[in-house]
């Protein structure tokens, strides 16, 4: 019966004398079943949430790295400066100032058509993502450990701890949930940002919906299912969230 609804109503259209609920029914048909476009759609989240999902990894990872190496410098006592450390300190403070200085596009399609030429699309794709994330997480991080008390990396070295151990075990534990807000805020803009991961060729969300946009000639279904599809994963991403927040704050009064 829809399939002939489609057929019957399809031709008013063309000739103008369809009414707004025929013209509707028939935009929606295009945009949805005819020719099962659901799955664009489906495919299109599937490939988005991996992306965000592989890059925040790899982001997250490499911000950890870049904050306590940017941390362990600046916490150098007066006099007994560390060359190496200065070293790594100053390329990381490079890649941090040149990666938030430039555009998101314009790194992934750098890393596409002149550093990863043949590589798959998803991998260029993450690894942009992650490079660029990881930017914003060191600083977050760094933010975060330098508001722990310095008392803490001195009570935890007066131990006999090593200042990784120390780092790994008492530091940085407090300065990511300090961190957590900042970095869910990031996850959230990483989601969102890899909506230009069509000018590289794949076929993530955004791009589904443009294809579709592009068959139906029609960008009112395409483009707001795109939109409400990346609403509710933001609102689903900060219920989690909200819930992992919650149970770190409760568990700093017991």
């Amino acid at each position: 019966e829809a399939v002939e609804l489609y057929e019957l109503w399809k031709p008013l259209m063309r000739d103008g004398t369809a009414s707004f609920w025929q013209e509707f029914y028939v935009k929606f048909y295009q945009a949805f079943i005819e020719g099962s476009r659901w799955k664009q759609y489906l495919n299109g989240v599937g490939t988005t949430l991996l992306v965000t999902a592989m890059a925040l990894t790899l982001g997250i990872l490499l911000g950890i790295v870049v904050a306590v190496i940017r941390t362990a410098h600046d916490q150098q006592r007066t006099g007994h400066k560390n060359p190496i450390l200065g070293l790594f300190n100053g390329i990381c403070k490079v890649y941090v100032t040149v990666i938030r200085g430039t555009p998101t596009l314009v790194q992934l399609l750098i890393i596409n058509f002149v550093i990863l030429v043949s590589a798959q699309k998803i991998t260029v794709a993450v690894i942009t993502f992650g490079i660029n994330s990881g930017a914003y997480v060191a600083e977050i991080i760094r933010g975060g450990i330098m508001g722990v008390d310095k008392g803490q990396m001195e009570a935890g070295r007066s131990l006999g701890m090593s200042y990784v151990t120390t780092m790994k075990d008492i530091i940085l534990p407090q300065a990511m949930k300090s961190a957590l807000p900042a970095l869910i805020n990031e996850m959230i803009t990483l989601l969102k940002e890899t909506s230009i991961c069509g000018y590289i060729g794949l076929n993530e969300l955004t791009r589904g919906g443009d294809i579709i946009r592009g068959i139906t000639f029609d960008a009112l279904f395409p483009l707001f299912t795109v939109a409400l599809i990346y609403l509710v994963m933001v609102l689903f991403i900060q219920w989690i969230m909200g819930k992992v927040e919650r149970r770190l704050r409760s568990s700093d009064y017991r």
